[in-house]
């Protein structure tokens, strides 16, 4: 089965490590990825800018708005995903509990719906 390990990330935890700390989990989460894709069980894996270099697209009575910055303010935000394949949800989760992220902010753990199957439901 594919999930998508969607990281949320908090600057307040990011900023409050010390010197070096961002750098050295980084590489841990590199290093680590390259293991998982080597395996065959991380597919894909990209990080996002920041919230403030996004456009947010509407349409509403066909009306298309676009707005600069994400549509909610929070304090987590989604600062990148990993693809991977993995036999259960709880080895999904036990993958996303291994990310140095899940101390910064959280790892949302989200099963991909099989679209090939909504594709042929549809007829497209």
């Amino acid at each position: 089965m594919k999930f998508l390990l969607m990281v949320y990330s908090d600057d307040t935890l990011l900023d409050a490590l010390p010197p070096g700390e961002f750098d050295t989990r980084m590489h841990a989460c590199i290093t680590h990825a390259d293991e998982l894709r080597a395996e065959g069980r991380l597919l894909d894996a990209q990080q996002l800018e920041a919230p403030a270099t996004a456009k947010s697209v509407r349409i509403r009575l066909g009306r298309t708005s676009v707005l600069d910055g994400p549509f909610a303010e929070t304090k987590e935000y989604l600062a990148g995903f990993n693809l991977v394949e993995a036999d259960s949800m709880e080895e999904a989760v036990r993958m996303a509990a291994e990310l140095p992220w899940a101390q910064t902010g959280c790892i949302e753990v989200r099963p991909l719906r099989d679209f090939d199957a909504v594709r042929r439901r549809v007829g497209a």
